[in-house]
């Protein structure tokens, strides 16, 4: 379960475009490197706070990254970095200070309990911008501080965060850790990797693909135009793509899985499942059985392995089905369809291979 695309969804073709938009997906895409980068590198300006006085953070930059750590002791701290539009590399103090005087706006402040970190483009700005900036901010703040994040053309990092995060990116990835809170998230240009965290996560792309590991929780994910890949993960769980591949193992709890033009392939699932595709193959492997199973495609075939020995209802079809020889099946089974009870019938199962083949087996 690797990333290795950036922005790859056809909603950010140049074209149709206007040119503020054009510039900020410029500017995410040179700033792409810059959070591990911004570690070896002094800030250019830096600024601490009392942390029983930071309750909420809200941070906003056009052109750069957001980096959000959440820490257990030690005062609040927001560092500012600035690189060059031009070949996205570091500036100088007094040409960085230059430039931001002319460029922009940065306001780095506690207000009423609100640490605002912003950097707002001036009007004039976008008229030389291989001659701008990126500003890019790293903020260390108490783990249960809620937060509202705004780039348009940058990446999302949050860590060892429990409060209620809300954050958003036209044109970066998002890289989130050790999220104990409510997340909701959003990108319309990048990949999503979240891990180690539960409560409630809710997190879209319009152009990336989608990474779940060890989370809990209730949890959506969305992408128009990527693949979904979950592990072990556990909860109330809805997974949706529009264009790509659904791939999972290790899940329990319950799991909605759905896509409109690419195959499903689960392993070693322990939860009740629906899972359908109107344009690929679904392939499951149960571990244990949960409440139901529901399987459906339009047009490809269906493999599915259940647990021996486990009472079930089956209604099974498709333009073919086959299957072992059925023990203490009590129904009808023939080339097209299997309905009857198993082991004294259960757990409902309902397949539909809709068009394809659908093979059934036991583990």
């Amino acid at each position: 379960m690797k990333s290795k695309t950036f922005m790859d969804s056809a909603e950010f073709s140049l074209r149709g475009l206007g040119k503020k938009a054009i510039l900020a997906i410029a500017c995410g895409m040179q700033v792409m490197m810059a959070t591990a980068q911004d570690r070896d590198q002094p800030p250019f300006l830096q600024k601490t706070f009392p942390r029983d006085q930071v309750k909420q953070l809200a941070a906003e930059t056009s052109g750069g990254n957001i980096v959000v750590e959440g820490s257990a002791t030690g005062d609040a701290r927001v560092e500012v970095y600035v690189r060059s539009n031009s070949g996205g590399g570091y500036l100088s103090k007094e040409e960085a200070q230059q430039r931001m005087n002319e460029q922009i706006d940065l306001t780095v402040a506690l207000e009423g309990g609100t640490l605002k970190a912003t950097a707002k483009r001036k009007e004039h700005e976008e008229d030389n911008w291989r001659h701008g900036v990126s500003v890019s901010f790293r903020i260390y703040v108490p783990e249960a501080v809620s937060s509202e994040l705004r780039t348009s053309g940058g990446n999302i990092d949050l860590k060892d965060l429990s409060g209620t995060e809300d954050f958003r990116t036209s044109g970066g990835n998002m890289n989130l850790e050790h999220l104990t809170g409510k997340v909701v998230g959003s990108t319309s240009g990048g990949n999503i990797h979240i891990s180690d965290s539960k409560k409630e996560i809710d997190l879209h792309t319009s152009g990336g693909n989608m990474y779940a590991t060890r989370c809990e929780g209730t949890i959506t994910l969305g992408t128009s135009g990527g693949n979904v890949n979950l592990e072990d993960v556990k909860g109330t769980i809805h997974a949706t793509t529009s264009g790509g591949h659904i791939d999972g193992e290790q899940i329990d709890g319950e799991l909605q899985a759905s896509t409109s033009g690419g195959n499903v392939h689960l392993r070693d699932v322990s939860c009740s499942l629906t899972a359908s595709t109107s344009g690929g193959n679904i392939d499951v492997d149960m571990k244990t059985m949960g409440k139901f199973l529901d399987l459906s495609n339009s047009g490809g075939n269906i493999a599915v392995s259940l647990p021996k020995g486990q009472g079930m209802n089956l209604s099974i079809s498709g333009d073919h089905v086959s299957t072992v020889k059925l023990e203490n099946f009590t129904g009808d089974i023939d080339k097209h369809s299997i309905a009857g009870a198993l082991n004294g019938g259960g757990i409902p199962v309902k397949v539909r291979g809709n068009g394809g083949h659908v093979e059934l087996s036991f583990r």
